[in-house]
């Protein structure tokens, strides 16, 4: 069951709740004319609301938040999101909520936890109709005026829509993507706009201020003047100060914003993909092509936001320099637009090389991963000198490559420092030398004034000629980040689909599947049929198309041909979520998370108590060790479960498959880490753990499916055979095979005793 079930008690098929007390497992229903619980009323509400919309969702799938009496309209947008609905909380007055008139549902927040849906409103009248999400869809709403729903109403309403158009969500991961994400904050973008057009005003008053004093202070020794400037020079130096101090507390904000945006963004499409691209490509390689965004997340919030704020400053103060001496001004942009195109020359042959650097670089973290992924096994085989070789040569790549991209970014630097120096010296050299030729009418004081309004005017020309030279090293982290995030995912599968109630019967019907990149048939035209509520085992050689079985069920891999029923429904669909939440799987190599031993078995299920855990534990067989740990229960489980058994492990692994109660399980080689007394013991809970559930077995040990109500025999990825135990002997070449392979020693002693007893019957 889910979280939210046993955080708030949790929902039967029929929307009834059950009381916490009850238990989670074992707690009898209560009398189906009591009216549910509030948070089955809101949740029922919101279900209603999507409906509306042609969004199908089941009540079994949402998990509330921690600590969470009641399901708050931001937990519930969450949900909505992340099953393909546009969803937004808002809180409004009654006169706007009254003039909503003509609208889709809309869900209004209660108090007491519960909701309703308002599906018109009349402000006129000063009324809404209001519709009970329980009721019949044909019954009429109820108007309720504005005395009334205050009484009962939070002020809070969730807008609900259908997701038509590809969003942030889905889209690619690209520059355009990542300029929408930036758009989305318009107000605070407006705020530092604004901001950096006052800052860039009063960026031209002390050049001002400067040719004032020099021009008519120091010339006609005006003691009044200069008192006048002062007062003007403190309340602008005031205002400058808040309004940089405002401005950068927006940036800071802004930066936050996108940064977080970005970071939920990029792990959601992570855990989208699917599992088998994970298991074709390096850990490793993926880690580091993914990380790669932050590198673009840096560029947009620092070296892109900078420039973008200096162009204010070049749009303000440009024209007044023209206005000062068009001359000067036109030499400044010169040799400003000469630097940006010496930058833009160099920018193919930057890329080229950045992008190798980026390579070698991804390289060498890869094998930094693998190593400390496997270090158990560079200690036990004494790996660390050819290892280090490796990190050696891959090292040697990365520094050549930066060495390389080093010195071609030494050439535009080298030929734009000569105009750069120009701007800052030269300017003002030739502008003396206009006022002392009396070419132009620049006087004294407007010189100084040009020269300390020249720099901050070269500066954002040549940033934005640099900011383009930055787009190689962003367009190849993005690229490579894109390689990863922009492969398709499940998200279509995990949002939409049908959410049968789950039974167990299974038939295969001419079923076809090849891994990529095979030429050959992993399962060629698989076909059997077995009812809710059998235990069968499969068995075969290796390679036979066992675990493909236990894959195809599990929808990792949907690319097959022919029909694969779950309860009569066809597993492709089926939501892909509702799917897994309804198996229990238990592999051969389990992983555990850093965390209590409860909080394992209680993955995703943080509701559920410890009768819970204790049941599930005692079901694998986890009790009796789980018990002489000092902390019990709370125990701590070590990165990589260092600190406990393979066994253990595996037990606690099968606990955390049972306690969600699953109607199917599947496990694949579950037992093969136990130790003999620990198989024993969770080989004699199978029935009781199978009991109720159609369980799915593959084995290598065949002692371990004797009891199993069918067993299928694979071979080379078609059924041999299919049957229980004792009949597969009799007719099954591969399987009795298999079993005498097995259990050749007991056939063994068997046949000595038998020669011996006809011995003795011979008299010998």
């Amino acid at each position: 069951m889910d979280s939210a079930d046993h955080a708030h008690g949790a929902p039967d098929p029929d929307g009834h709740s059950r009381d916490a007390s009850e238990g989670t497992g074992t707690g009898s229903l209560p009398d189906r004319t009591e009216r549910p619980s509030p948070v089955i009323i809101r949740l029922r509400a919101v279900i209603a609301a999507a409906h509306f919309h042609g969004l199908e969702l089941d009540i079994r799938d949402f998990m509330a938040e921690p600590g969470e009496p009641v399901p708050s309209p931001a937990t519930l947008t969450r949900w909505l999101n992340d099953q393909g609905a546009v969803a937004k909380a808002m809180r409004i007055k009654w006169r706007y909520l009254v003039r909503m008139s003509n609208s889709p549902p809309i869900v209004l927040m209660f108090r007491d936890g519960s909701a309703a849906l308002m599906v018109n409103a009349d402000a006129e009248r000063g009324v809404v109709w209001l519709r009970d999400p329980l009721s019949d869809e044909g019954q009429p709403p109820v108007p309720v005026d504005e005395m009334r729903l205050t009484q009962v109403w939070t002020g809070d309403i969730l807008l609900i829509k259908r997701r038509r158009d590809q969003n942030e969500a889905d889209a690619p991961i690209n520059a355009a993507w990542l300029a929408k994400m930036v758009l989305r904050e318009k107000r605070s973008l407006r705020d530092i706009a604004i901001s950096s057009m006052t800052l860039s005003v009063l960026q031209i008053f002390p050049p001002l201020i400067v040719m004032q004093v020099i021009d008519r202070v120091v010339n006609n020794r005006s003691m009044a003047t200069l008192v006048s400037i002062v007062a003007i020079v403190l309340v602008l130096s005031f205002y400058e100060v808040l309004l940089s101090y405002g401005r950068r507390e927006l940036t800071l904000v802004l930066t936050t914003r996108i940064d977080t945006r970005i970071s939920l963004h990029i792990f959601t499409r992570l855990l989208a993909l699917p599992l088998e691209y994970f298991e074709r490509q390096q850990a490793g390689n993926i880690i580091g092509r993914v990380m790669a965004i932050y590198k673009v997340r840096d560029f947009m919030t620092g070296r892109l936001m900078s420039t973008f704020l200096d162009m204010f400053t070049l749009v303000v103060i440009l024209p007044f320099l023209f206005y000062l001496s068009s001359t000067l001004a036109w030499m400044t942009v010169a040799a400003s637009g000469l630097i940006g195109l010496i930058v833009v020359i160099f920018m193919g042959p930057m890329g080229r090389i950045y992008g190798r650097m980026v390579k070698a670089d991804m390289e060498r973290s890869s094998v930094m991963y693998e190593s400390v992924a496997g270090i158990r096994t560079i200690k036990t085989l004494a790996l660390e000198p050819a290892r280090k070789q490796e990190w050696d040569v891959k090292t040697a790549d990365v520094v050549r490559w930066k060495l390389a991209a080093g010195r071609m970014a030494n050439w535009p630097m080298t030929l734009s420092m000569p105009l750069e120096m120009f701007i800052n010296r030269g300017i003002i050299l030739v502008g003396a030398y206009l006022v002392l030729t009396n070419v132009s009418s620049v006087g004294v004081g407007a010189l100084v004034a040009f020269m300390m309004l020249g720099g901050r005017v070269a500066s954002p020309l040549t940033n934005l000629a640099k900011l383009l030279d930055d787009m190689n090293e962003v367009t190849t982290s993005l690229g490579e980040a894109g390689s990863v995030l922009n492969q398709p995912t499940e998200t279509k599968a995990l949002t939409t689909g049908m959410r049968p109630r789950i039974k167990g019967a299974l038939s295969f019907i001419d079923v076809n599947f090849s891994y990529p990149g095979s030429t050959g048939k992993a399962l060629n035209d698989v076909c059997f049929e077995i009812p809710a509520g059998t235990m069968l085992g499969l068995v075969g050689r290796s390679g036979s198309g066992k675990s493909t079985i236990t894959r195809l069920l599990q929808g990792v891999s949907r690319s097959y041909t022919g029909y694969l029923k779950l309860d009569g429904v066809d597993l492709r669909e089926i939501n892909l979520n509702h799917l897994r939440r309804s198996f229990g799987v238990v592999l051969q190599d389990n992983f555990l998370f850093r965390g209590t031993i409860r909080d394992n078995i209680t993955a995703g299920r943080p509701g559920l108590t410890i009768d819970d855990v204790v049941r599930a534990a005692r079901l694998a067989g986890a009790e009796e060790f789980i018990e002489r740990m000092p902390a019990g229960y709370e125990t701590w489980i070590e990165e990589g479960s260092t600190n406990i058994s393979g066994g253990q492990r595996q037990r606690l692994a099968i606990a955390r498959a049972v306690i969600s109660d699953p109607k199917l399980m599947i496990l694949d080689e579950a037992t093969s880490a136990l130790d003999p007394e620990s198989e024993a013991l969770v080989n004699a809970n199978l029935e009781r753990i199978g009991k109720g559930r159609t369980m799915v077995i593959v084995s290598h040990r065949l002692s371990s499916l004797v009891n199993c109500d069918q067993i299928l025999v694979m071979e080379r990825g078609q059924v041999a055979d299919i049957g229980p135990h004792e009949v597969l002997l009799e007719r099954c070449a591969i399987y009795r095979t298999l079993w005498m392979q097995q259990n050749r020693h007991t056939s063994s002693r068997g046949a000595q005793k038998d020669d011996a007893a006809s011995l003795i019957a011979d008299g010998d």
